[in-house]
């Protein structure tokens, strides 16, 4: 069949269908009425010569076909959303633009302040409305309702882009009077109580489980690769406990650096690498393909990692 032949709303359609698998649902949000949907799927299965979804207990499911077209189907979409899309400059200093951006709690403790900086001086109107991991999901994104997630990602889809911020190792947090702040061994550390704090991937998390050792993360993975395991006595998800945790003495909490060194003042705490090998991870930034040619998403991402430029060098964020 012809393109000219070829009615583009259709591809629409699909898109919500494929992604809400149920009519009532991509009705509700295309706006148009039920029965409208469902002549619409009636057309798009005669376009493909395929059932594209198929009834079953769950719901409506995706058939083969249907699952092979939807990076092709996005990768059209996106591309007519970026040619409709206006090309008008970005005017950072009078923009009153809202942003909204998924970041972990480790991002919110290292790298928001230094954005916020920058911000207030190159762009005060601009608002930034900054969400948690449990906020947000990967369709979220996709979708461009979330402007950016910033974040240690496990895994990301194909269609994400992505940039690498900075790369992070990790550091011991305890209390200067703690009888391992001299001399932090291996066999020492295992001996203590420990803080456990971390927050990856997107989606609601659940309470942490004592007993799953290497699946706790990087750090109970290298110890787990050692064949051994630490006792922890505290789950957080926020890296501003650790530093009132370790006020007490028989408490250690081992951080991403960059946050232990938040505390590199405090004259009642220490910091101390750890005693074993722990792989350095890496905090990144990642868009939806709708957002990625529009100029005030641009501006932002640029201005993020000039931030975190300035950041690694030491050197004083001046945005001119």
């Amino acid at each position: 069949m012809k393109l000219e032949h070829v009615d583009l709303n259709l591809l629409v359609y699909l898109d919500v269908l494929l992604r809400e698998k149920s009519v009532t649902r991509a009705a509700e949000q295309l706006g148009i009425t039920q029965p409208a949907m469902s002549n619409g799927l009636k057309r798009l299965r005669e376009l493909f010569h395929d059932p594209l979804l198929i009834r079953s207990r769950s719901g409506m499911t995706p058939t083969e076909r249907a699952l092979n077209l939807v990076p092709q189907l996005r990768q059209i979409l996106n591309g007519m959303n970026q040619l409709l899309e206006p090309q008008q400059d970005f005017r950072p200093l009078s923009s009153h633009r809202v942003f909204r951006i998924m970041a972990s709690d480790y991002a919110e403790a290292t790298l928001i302040p230094h954005l916020v900086k920058a911000l207030r001086s190159e762009a005060p109107g601009v608002v930034l409305d900054f969400l948690t991991p449990s906020d947000v999901s990967a369709q979220d994104l996709e979708q461009g309702k979330v402007d950016l997630a910033i974040n240690r990602f496990l895994d990301l889809p194909q269609s994400f882009h992505q940039i690498s911020i900075w790369k992070d190792t990790f550091s011991c947090l305890l209390h200067k009077e703690s009888p391992y702040s001299s001399r932090l061994s291996l066999k020492n550390y295992l001996s203590a109580n420990h803080i456990w704090v971390s927050k990856t991937g997107m989606g609601m998390g659940f309470g942490m489980d004592p007993d799953k050792s290497g699946g706790l993360g990087w750090i109970d993975q290298a110890l787990e690769r050692l064949g051994q395991k630490r006792k922890i006595v505290i789950f957080t998800r926020h890296y501003q406990m650790p530093a009132m945790l370790t006020l007490n003495k028989d408490l250690i909490a081992t951080l991403p650096t960059r946050v232990a060194r938040l505390q590199a003042e405090n004259p009642l705490l220490v910091i101390l690498p750890p005693p074993f090998y722990i792989p350095e991870f890496e905090l990144k930034m990642a868009w939806s393909p709708q957002l990625h040619s529009n100029a005030a998403h641009r501006w932002l991402r640029h201005l993020i990692l000039f931030v975190a430029r300035k950041m690694l060098k030491n050197e004083p964020i001046e945005t001119g």
